[in-house]
């Protein structure tokens, strides 16, 4: 369970919209907190591993994400996230994981639904989100054998002809 102000900044980061910051940034903040959750702090190199970019170009946005609050970081130090760019990685990590349970869900390869959840995390309104989360949590967590899922997979109305 997230501490209360934690929760309360992940509602307020919410409130605001995302759209303050560009789907560059966002992977960056994603990505920190994916490399920093055993260690507490991500460093530049693995940053640049991670994203598949050069070092100079995380180093650049870095400065940018420290001049906005979102991380500390020092010249040849590690990075660390600040609590408001914590809350705003995990509002994007917590939108990548529903949109990739939906796709695996329904049928999408591993790979492609990693992709592709990476794409769609940036460009969805929270409302949309939402509701697909409701969706995936539904198919992830029907019994096995429901025939609606398979309904879904096969594009046939199943139900509909008691197969």
């Amino acid at each position: 369970m997230l501490p209360n102000p934690l929760v309360r900044l992940r509602k307020q980061v919410a409130s605001e919209g995302r759209d303050r910051i560009s789907k560059s940034a966002e992977d960056y903040l994603e990505t920190i907190y994916v490399l920093s959750r055993e260690k507490g702090y991500a460093r530049v190199l693995e940053i640049a591993r991670a994203l598949n970019v050069r070092a100079p170009s995380v180093t650049q946005m870095l400065k940018k994400l420290r001049a906005r609050g979102l991380v500390i970081y020092e010249r040849y130090g590690v990075v660390r996230l600040t609590e408001k760019g914590m809350a705003i990685a995990m509002a994007i990590l917590a939108r990548h994981e529903s949109l990739k349970s939906l796709l695996l869900a329904l049928g999408v390869s591993e790979k492609t639904a990693e992709e592709d959840a990476c794409a769609m995390e940036h460009v969805l309104h929270d409302e949309s989100v939402h509701a697909l989360k409701k969706i995936a949590d539904f198919l992830t967590n029907a019994p096995a054998g429901l025939k609606c899922l398979r309904c879904i997979r096969e594009g046939k109305h199943l139900c509909l002809s008691n197969k």
